[in-house]
């Protein structure tokens, strides 16, 4: 249904009766009483539209003597390059007497005709900036309304829906402030500036003034910055990219942080201009798969990674205008000679990791964790280098791009993630002595979408405590974990601790502990820093103070923070992470973990088929981390896990700069019990009894010594036998099989226990019951009496053995020492005895049956045989 429609079907007219309102349908002619309001009630409605009226026609009165005052004080357009001189900002370190960067104010501007400005530079400029320029009169009043208006009532913030006009104005005439007074002029001027001008004036003001990024001012001297030739000379690509750049040029430089979204929006542009039938999809397609190759940076700056994050960060804040010339001083936190130890750390490794396993890139972030203050920031291996391979295009299948931030950039952090996991399960109730069985688990409870995560080193290793799980890194007790802390609440902590990339609850599964989402490294390795200060949360900062051309300050560094764990949490965390023995199981005791008898907590990370390497460790006063790998996502080669590529560098940054710095130590959690076995580092009952081998049964005083073993029986179940998940220090569940993992943990417990010959049972409560008196044998000796005397060498015993169970054997020792065994009936001695000596000597005879019931019967005799 149409809106005229829709008008048409509910449109009424309004009838009055004996002071009470009516409507008629207005459509049907029929008419009916939907609604009665009172005379008095319709007046004062009257009295409130007078008053609107009223106040609009005021509101209008004050905006034209408003918009008269402002006149007066506005430039005149007839004179627009009456620029101020401007005045090199320069970037500091953290000292103030190093400048890493300076933004000369000696513009770059070299006039150019619009007639020799390519027309796919000018469209898509247009495509980009204002579709409707040449239709307008310096103001969109449905830009207006669409950028403030609906913005507003959709709950985002306004925008300024600026013409291209307007644009140029706010970049060549007025300044960049952020005001409604600001604004209004903006619109007066753009007014005047259209009844002045003709469009193409205009739009050749515009390519001429508008700011390119740093001393680039105009289109031409862009192109000469960025592709080192004239814009009459740039392709379709390459006007893209120009055209792309004015928005934000610091956001969207090519030698930033951002080239990603630069080509993003360079990709939209060309988008745009098939859209608007400037391009065809065909010449937009070949334009996005043009490899461009930019002109080198003037390599001039020192920390590159870090200052273009700062000016980032500025000219969201100043505006590209104030930033450029407004003669700042920006004093950062940077301190060099940390930024120079990361720098040498990634150098010094990386040959060997791309020779080793084929990563071509690091970067690294060192932090005050007591600030938030960014120390070190290596974004890259090289800034200044050369992308790897030669034929990456555009930024894309590109092994390593240079100017290419990954500090900023969202990776997925493999198993470093696993810490703030565990932590909200310390939140919870849970302690680092809970025990977990790391046994092969399905975790998805739909056949045709199993969920079976494994450890690094393919093995299960049984009942196992929290602490060891964490410091060795195992995946399947991390699975464990994040389903025991709640999804949510990991959330919610990882977010509370800074993360801005874990945000959407909806996104992730059990798999988020093992790196399947993706952290930023800057905001990773600041997340540490809470760890290390006992649970204090303090944001990033890059900046201590910006003052003005006239050193003014415009702005200072305030230490913010916040409660985000507990202490005993925090503390819980760094107890493990720093107990190198504790991880040696899995890492051996010799690792790049360790900083000697430094005390550091430490943690790696390493993502499936080998894409990215992480290593994240910490002092008290100090964290770094590191992350290695390929720009565009390619695998490294087998082995090049954290503890490899990552590791050694992270440990040359922390050794080289602690130096022979005081040792710091961690402060060690409360060790009070939890008071619930499974919870306190046991699995649950156990005893340990003496069983007969034979009959499975209790051994008794019959049991034959060499029959009886000591047995352990556990009754082996998941946690979730033991604790309700939501409140674990709570009552035991009377239905743990409510819980939907319950079944998928248990089973997997029970199959374990059976494949490691782990009792499963209860132990036998009947005693041994084939060991008994009545079963033992009776040995008849039918030709041998005590006391015989033998004076022949040959001697025969005849036996006559009986057993309920029947004789197995008869033994024959002499002195103590077997002589004979019969197997068989009769179960006769047949033998010689001249090795005995004359005199006496004791004769044993020994009968058992199949269980080894045995019976015995000693006599003594005597040897007398003639010795010749």
């Amino acid at each position: 249904m149409t809106y005229r429609n829709l008008a048409n079907k509910t449109r009424t007219s309004q009838n009055w009766r004996d002071g009470k309102k009516y409507y008629v349908n207005a459509r049907s002619g029929d008419s009916r009483r939907k609604k009665s309001v009172s005379i008095w009630t319709l007046l004062l409605s009257r009295r409130m539209l007078r008053a609107y009226l009223y106040l609009i026609i005021g509101g209008g009165i004050f905006m034209f003597i408003g918009i008269a005052v402002l006149s007066r004080d506005l430039p005149d357009p007839n004179r627009l390059i009456n620029r101020e001189i401007a005045q090199s900002t320069k970037i500091y370190d953290r000292t103030g007497e190093t400048v890493l960067y300076e933004v000369f104010g000696d513009e770059k501007r070299t006039s150019i005709k619009l007639n020799e400005i390519p027309d796919y530079v000018k469209n898509a400029t247009i495509a980009i900036e204002d579709k409707d320029f040449y239709k307008h009169g310096g103001i969109s009043l449905w830009g207006i309304f669409r950028g403030v208006v609906l913005r507003v009532l959709s709950g985002k913030s306004p925008q300024g829906g600026s013409t291209l006009t307007q644009q140029f104005i706010k970049n060549a005439i007025l300044t960049p402030e952020r005001s409604a007074v600001r604004k209004l002029k903006e619109w007066i001027l753009a007014y005047r500036i259209e009844k002045i001008f003709t469009k193409d004036e205009i739009l050749q003001m515009y390519f001429n003034e508008i700011p390119y990024g740093s001393t680039a001012y105009g289109v031409e001297s862009a192109s000469q910055k960025y592709f080192g030739k004239s814009v009459k000379e740039v392709s379709l690509a390459e006007a893209a990219i120009l055209a792309a750049l004015p928005q934000a040029p610091s956001k969207y430089s090519p030698y930033g942080p951002n080239s990603e979204l630069l080509f993003g929006r360079q990709h939209y542009i060309l988008d745009k201009m098939a859209e608007q039938d400037y391009v065809t999809k065909e010449e937009a397609l070949a334009a996005k798969n043009q490899k461009l190759v930019f002109r080198e940076q003037e390599n001039n700056i020192l920390a590159p990674h870090f200052v273009m994050y700062v000016k980032s960060i500025l000219s969201e804040k100043y505006g590209e205008k104030m930033l450029e010339q407004g003669g700042l001083k920006i004093y950062t936190t940077l301190d060099l000679y940390k930024q120079t130890a990361a720098e040498d750390a990634i150098s010094e490794r990386m040959p060997s990791n791309q020779s080793r396993y084929d990563a071509w890139n690091a970067s690294l972030v060192s932090i005050d964790p007591k600030t938030g203050q960014v120390l070190a920031m290596a974004g890259s291996k090289d800034y200044f280098g050369k992308s790897e391979p030669e034929g990456c295009v555009s930024g894309k299948n590109c092994r390593f791009e240079p100017k290419d931030n990954v500090a900023l950039r969202s990776r997925q952090p493999g198993s470093s993630l696993k810490p703030l996991v565990y932590a909200t399960s310390f939140l919870k109730g849970y302690t680092p002595e809970t025990v977990l069985y790391d046994v092969n688990t399905n975790f998805s409870s739909d056949p045709a979408n199993p969920y079976e995560p494994h450890n690094y080193d393919l093995k299960e290793h049984g009942p196992i405590t929290m602490r060891q799980a964490l410091a060795g890194s195992l995946n399947i007790p991390a699975v464990k974990t994040i389903y025991l802390a709640g999804m949510d609440n990991v959330i919610d902590v990882a977010n509370d601790m800074g993360y801005s990339t874990l945000k959407d609850k909806n996104r992730f599964g059990l798999s988020l502990v093992l790196g399947g989402g993706e952290v930023k490294l800057l905001e990773h390795a600041n997340a540490f820093g809470v760890f290390a200060r006992d649970g204090v949360y303090h944001p990033v900062s890059v900046i201590l103070k910006v003052e003005d051309k006239d050193g003014n300050a415009l702005e200072e560094f305030k230490n913010e923070e916040k409660t985000v764990l507990s202490s005993q949490v925090a503390r819980q965390i760094n107890s493990i992470l720093s107990d190198n023995n504790a991880r040696s199981f899995i890492f051996g005791s010799d690792n790049f973990l360790t900083l000697g008898s430094r005390p550091v907590g430490a943690k790696t990370g390493t993502t499936n088929d080998y894409h990215d390497a992480w290593t994240l460790g910490y002092t008290p006063s100090l964290v770094a981390g590191v992350w290695v790998g390929n720009n565009d996502n390619s695998e490294m080669k087998r082995g090049a896990d954290g503890s490899v590529v990552a590791a050694p560098i992270w440990n040359a940054y922390m050794k080289k700069v602690l130096g022979d710095t005081p040792i710091e130590y961690f402060k060690d959690p409360d060790k009070a019990p939890a008071g619930k076995p499974v919870l306190d580092g046991n699995t649950g009952g156990e005893i340990t009894v003496k069983i007969d081998r034979i009959s499975g049964l209790l051994a008794t005083e019959f049991t034959p010594p060499e029959l009886v073993e000591e047995k352990t029986f556990k009754d082996p179940h998941s946690i979730l036998y033991y604790v309700n998940k939501d409140d674990p220090r709570g009552d035991y569940p009377k239905s743990p099989q409510g819980d939907p993992q319950f079944n998928l943990w248990e089973g997997a417990v029970l199959r374990w226990a059976s494949r490691s010959n782990f009792a499963s049972s209860t132990p036998p409560t009947e005693s041994d019951n084939i060991h008994r008196p009545e079963n033992q044998p009776q040995i008849n000796v039918a030709n041998f009496s005590e006391g015989q005397t033998i004076s022949s060498p040959n001697l025969s015993i005849l036996v006559n053995p009986q057993a309920p169970r029947g004789i197995a054997k008869v033994e024959y020792s002499f002195d103590g020492t077997l002589a004979s065994t019969a197997s068989q009936f009769p179960f006769s001695f047949n033998g010689n005895v001249s090795f005995l000596a004359n005199g006496y000597h004791k004769l044993t005879i020994r009968a058992c049956d199949d269980a080894e019931n045995c019976s015995s019967a000693d006599f003594n005799l005597i040897i007398s045989i003639n010795q010749r």
